[in-house]
C-alpha cells in the first residue's frame, strides 16, 4: 500500500479528536498537567498531516522495512555478516599473536622483530626475567602482638615508606 492510497487527512483527524476526548478525562480524574500533556500527544497527528511531515514519516518506516526484511532474508547478506565476522576474529586472533611475539622478543633484550623472524617466533629458551630472592631468616616465635608489626615496618622500610 502506497501513502497515497490512505486517506491520511480523516484517519489523523480522527486520532486527534480520540487523543482529545482522552485527555478530558484525564483532566478529569488525574488534574491538569495529565490533561495538558494527553492534549499534547493528540495534536500531534493533525499537526503531522498539516505540515507533510506524515509522508516524511512514513517513507523512513516503509524504508526501515525493507532494510530489515532484505537483511532477514537474504542470503547474500547474511554470508556477507559472517564473513565481517571472521575478519573481526582473525583481527583479534593476530593482534594477540603479535604481542605475544614482540613480548618475548623484549624479553631476551632484543628490539622489534624483523617480519621473517616475527613469523618464525623465537629460536632460543626465554632467560629468567626474575631471580629468586633470598629467604628470610625465621623469626622466633612468642614475642606476641609485636612480631606482626615488626613485619609491616620490614615491608614499609623495604618500599622506601616510613
Amino acid at each position: 500500500m502506497s501513502f497515497d492510497q490512505i486517506a491520511w487527512l480523516p484517519l489523523c483527524a480522527g486520532l486527534t479528536a480520540a487523543g482529545v476526548a482522552l485527555a478530558y478525562l484525564a483532566f478529569r480524574r488525574r488534574g491538569l498537567s495529565a490533561g495538558l500533556r494527553m492534549t499534547a500527544w493528540a495534536l500531534l497527528p493533525l499537526a503531522a498531516y498539516l505540515t507533510g511531515a506524515l509522508k516524511t514519516i512514513w517513507n523512513i518506516g516503509t524504508s526501515l522495512v525493507s532494510f530489515a526484511t532484505g537483511l532477514v532474508f537474504s542470503p547474500a547478506v547474511w554470508s556477507g555478516v559472517v564473513l565481517a565476522g571472521i575478519s573481526l576474529l582473525l583481527f583479534f586472533v593476530s593482534g594477540g599473536i603479535r604481542g605475544r611475539t614482540l613480548s618475548k622478543f623484549r624479553a631476551m633484550g632484543k628490539k622489534e622483530p624483523t617480519a621473517a623472524v616475527a613469523a618464525e617466533g623465537p629460536t632460543r629458551p626465554l632467560p629468567a626475567t626474575r631471580k629468586p630472592e633470598a629467604a628470610k631468616p625465621a623469626k622466633p616465635a612468642g614475642k606476641g602482638a609485636s612480631d606482626d608489626f615488626s613485619d609491616i615496618e620490614d615491608i614499609l622500610k623495604k618500599h622506601g615508606i616510613s
